[in-house]
């Protein structure tokens, strides 16, 4: 599927509806950005916008306020950071919708800015609300999407929207994102390693399956290891275990072969605390007691990781391997992170630990591309249809 780049239409004079992604970190007062990541990669297409003579009306959500208004989820505070980042005036609005919005967007000017308040606070946006939808296209001339991380909501911003508006286009940061994970899909290079962790086995199935086809090796952490140790009769004592998915587990098990790697060693725990107590088990030949619980990768399927990540083409990740918020447990992730960074093949690292670990590591300028799009990139790899980028397909 094709589509049109920003890069292709004539912005001169024109009103840009740049859907971004600002579902950014803030304090616990929601007045401070605590990572500006999200933020900065939307700059390279807002500003290319600008250069080519558009007055920007920038749109985002943030956080999930139920569709209500709620202060700790404004988008206030990153006007500020916003207008330092791209070193002009920002203008910041009361709502996304309404006579004050229609009122501001009437009188901008090529080169203005606005950015709109969060999209989250009417139940209509994410119920892809037609009259909503029509109130967001109202705004503009041309409509681009550039929040690769919603693509896979049709939300009105996202989808509604882009089905009004005649000129649409995606993003520069979307058009990186599709083309690094359409090589995932796409004759990759050899050895194809993918590494695949977190808390649940549910959430990765279709991918999982996508990557027994595509991968030379899958490498799995985190807590889904313990559904599929338990499924081949191994014990975990008091770690997560996902009963209704052990049917799956051993389907998966039984399709992969050798290609599904599973941990040799765990870091365990009593609790699951900073400073608690651990220790390291054998995966096979000790069982976890059953008043501790698995919370990270040991010393010995670390250095097997390492050595098959050495040797990789291609790499892809995402998940943890521990309960990454805890530093006692983040070792395995952290190895992780450096290991994919030392090794010489493209590398693509996608979901929110991931990329934090990436970025907790230091080595975020030796990864070949951090996705911005967690859930989004499952869907995408999964082979699932993505209702922000189908609707910009240049044939819609």
């Amino acid at each position: 599927m094709s589509h049109r780049s920003i890069r292709d239409i004539d912005l001169t004079g024109k009103k840009v509806f740049i859907r971004v992604d600002f579902n950014v970190p803030l304090d616990e007062n929601g007045t401070e950005v605590t990572s500006d990541t999200r933020i900065r990669a939307a700059l390279p297409t807002i500003q290319l916008a600008l250069r080519k003579g558009a007055a920007v009306i920038l749109a985002s959500h943030l956080g999930r306020p139920k569709g209500r208004p709620k202060s700790t989820m404004s988008l206030d505070p990153i006007a500020p950071l916003l207008e330092k980042l791209l070193g002009q005036h920002v203008t910041k609005t009361g709502d996304c919708v309404g006579d004050e919005v229609n009122h501001l967007v009437a009188q901008m000017s090529p080169g203005d800015i606005v950015l709109l308040e969060n999209l989250r606070f009417h139940a209509a946006e994410e119920a892809n609300d037609p009259d909503f939808s029509a109130q967001l296209a109202s705004l503009c001339d041309v409509y681009v999407n550039d929040a690769f991380g919603s693509a896979h909501r049709a939300h009105s911003s996202t989808e509604g929207i882009a089905r009004l508006v005649h000129k649409k286009a995606i993003g520069l940061l979307m058009e990186k994102e599709l083309e690094y994970l359409t090589m995932a899909l796409s004759k990759p290079e050899r050895p194809y390693i993918a590494i695949v962790g977190g808390a649940k086995i549910s959430g990765k199935i279709d991918v999982l399956d996508r990557f027994l086809e595509l991968a030379d090796k899958i490498l799995i952490g985190g807590a889904m290891t313990y559904t599929f140790l338990h499924a081949q009769g191994i014990a975990i004592g008091g770690s997560l275990l996902e009963k209704d998915k052990l049917d799956v587990a051993r389907t998966i098990i039984n399709k992969a072969g050798d290609k599904l790697v599973l941990p040799k060693d765990h870091v365990i725990t009593a609790k699951l605390q900073a400073d608690a107590n651990t220790r390291v088990v054998d995966g096979y030949n000790e069982p976890i007691p059953s008043n501790m619980k698995g919370v990270d990768i040991g010393p010995a399927t670390v250095d097997f990781y390492k050595k098959t990540l050495a040797n990789a083409r291609f790499i892809i990740w995402n998940g943890p391997m521990g309960v990454f918020e805890i530093p006692e447990f983040a070792r395995g992730t952290l190895a992780m992170a450096h290991a994919i960074a030392e090794s010489s093949g493209l590398s693509i690292v996608g979901g929110g630990d991931s990329e934090k670990a990436i970025r907790t590591a230091g080595v975020e300028t030796s990864i070949t591309h951090i996705s911005t799009g967690g859930g989004a990139s499952l869907e995408f790899l999964a082979g699932h249809r993505l209702p922000g980028i189908e609707v910009l397909s240049k044939t819609t």
